[in-house]
């Protein structure tokens, strides 16, 4: 089995990881998507496969449900924390969106999760329970803070101890402290934290800060600033954990372009009280790690899928799919002659606003994907298909006009679009090409590669058993509109009427590497 970095080759950003006995789990983020707040596990710290979902949606507001043309890119479950204590697990996260705090407990990892809110936003929240009973919350962004909580975790602790850890950076900075991971280890209070300065080479940068006891001041400095030669792309932000064995690691997590924000595993030594990550200040390629449980088959964090049902003639979806955002109701999505029924059911002028989109994440450095489509069912206007889903989206799908079906390849194109434009899409995408079709049903197929940055989609259709490409190759971009990984996504929307489905059937994933 593969035993290099990175560790998980495709979009979990902000890895949270404990060990509870031999089996270590990892929290990551999910933004929009549904269900929210992917937890995976592994025994080795390399090999991952997700466990389950925290929670199915967070407040049902008009924007988590992509009501009308109002949507949550980019917002949601940002940065969270997972820690166990007290044979429970405890996950906490914020929502900016929704200016809370959330926390959420189970006695399993797969739940079911009892959720607590705290209504204020507390920026990458960590959780941190000590030895004396008492449990603190730490956040924030520039500006770290502790606040001791109750300890159910309901709320803040009256009187409870509540300070500043860090001050502002009186340096000038393109990001001030941020991502919060409050461990204790061996009897002292470490503070993991990222920031991103001016001063070459200028790149996210993990630090860590120390005391003897919260009341104390914390000191402490630069952990690592390497990118693995992969285009100045910062490993930084995560927390440490302790193997069976006693070795300690961090898992920390990479931008690798459109792809997304990909976990990389570095070892940890110390040098008395001191973390001293990777070798040199690189971070190693190949790992030298024991699994404890070496013959342990893991589930793939990707999947094909013929869209079984069970015992009711529901459809069950693998863990491997999230929404786009909460789903609508089961009659909007469901099984049908061998397949996924997505029907729509509001009037969308493009792609991302489209309800029920059903997404997988891409894998690096490339990956593919097909399915059949079949539009019989479709009303005029309706556009149904594969898509690379995020800001700068590109797609292949049916669609039907006048009775009619044609191909067609729609996109955002990127030019003149800043990364760091996070205002909502409202324009229809740009026509690129348009084939007419024989048969209301086709196999599509898109392509992606992420090698060294390359981040570009190809289309194709299956034409008389043979792939064609359709429309020319199209340029991804990672943007904080989105904030997330480009992914596969199966579609259906109207742009005239509501109510038109198309069946989904023999989903394959492709990834080889």
């Amino acid at each position: 089995m593969d035993r290099t970095n990175p560790i998980i080759k495709a979009d979990f950003p902000d890895p949270d990881v404990i060990r509870v006995e031999d089996t270590y789990y990892m929290l990551s983020t999910t933004m929009h998507f549904r269900p929210g707040a992917v937890l995976l596990r592994s025994y080795d710290l390399v090999h991952w496969e997700i466990v389950s979902h925290v929670f199915e949606s967070l407040n049902n507001s008009p924007e988590e449900c992509l009501q009308g043309e109002r949507c949550a890119y980019g917002h949601g479950m940002w940065a969270g924390s997972l820690r166990y204590h007290k044979e429970s697990f405890y996950v906490c996260f914020a929502s900016l969106d929704a200016s809370e705090t959330y926390i959420y407990v189970a006695k399993q990892a797969d739940g079911p999760w009892e959720k607590k809110v705290i209504p204020e936003y507390r920026h990458h929240p960590s959780l941190l329970f000590d030895e004396d009973e008492r449990v603190y919350l730490v956040s924030g962004y520039e500006e770290i803070q502790i606040r001791e909580l109750l300890q159910d975790c309901s709320s803040y602790k009256p009187g409870g101890l509540h300070r500043t850890l860090l001050e502002p950076m009186k340096e000038d900075v393109y990001l001030g402290y941020e991502g919060s991971h409050m461990q204790k280890i061996n009897g002292k209070y470490y503070l993991f934290v990222i920031y991103w300065p001016k001063v070459e080479p200028a790149r996210r940068t993990q630090l860590f800060f120390m005391a003897d006891s919260l009341e104390e001041d914390f000191a402490g400095g630069e952990l690592l600033r390497d990118d693995r030669d992969y285009h100045n792309q910062g490993v930084a932000q995560g927390g440490l954990v302790e193997t069976l064995n006693g070795k300690w690691y961090a898992i920390l997590h990479q931008d690798h372009g459109a792809v997304g924000r990909i976990p990389v595993l570095v070892p940890v030594r110390w040098e008395g009280d001191v973390p001293v990550l990777g070798a040199g200040g690189k971070t190693p390629k190949a790992l030298d790690i024991v699994s404890s449980r070496p013959y342990y088959q893991y589930a793939p964090i990707y999947t094909s899928d013929n869209f079984r049902v069970n015992e009711n003639g529901e459809a069950v979806l693998k863990k491997q799919w999230e929404f786009n955002h909460v789903p609508d109701a089961k009659n909007w999505w469901f099984a049908k002659e061998g397949g996924l029924v997505l029907r729509n059911g509001k009037i969308s002028t493009n792609v991302v606003h489209a309800s029920n989109t059903l997404t997988q994440r891409m894998m690096w450095p490339g990956c593919a994907a097909e399915v059949t489509v079949d539009a019989a069912g479709l009303r005029d206007g309706d556009i149904a298909g594969l898509c690379a889903l995020q800001g700068c989206y590109g797609l292949l799908g049916v669609t039907k006009e006048h009775g009619t079906y044609y191909l067609v390849v729609m996109e955002r194109a990127w030019e003149n679009i800043s990364r760091l434009d996070r205002s909502p899409d409202y324009m229809p995408g740009s026509l690129v090409e348009k084939i007419r079709l024989e048969d209301s049903k086709v196999r599509i197929r898109l392509n992606v590669n992420f090698e060294d940055m390359e981040d570009v989609a190809e289309f194709y259709y299956q034409n008389k058993k043979r792939w064609k490409r359709v429309g020319e190759p199209h340029t991804l971009v990672f943007r904080l509109d989105h904030f997330t990984g480009c992914r596969f996504g199966l579609f259906n929307f109207a742009t005239k009427e509501i109510g038109g489905e198309a069946i989904f059937k023999e989903f394959r994933y492709i990834y080889e590497n």
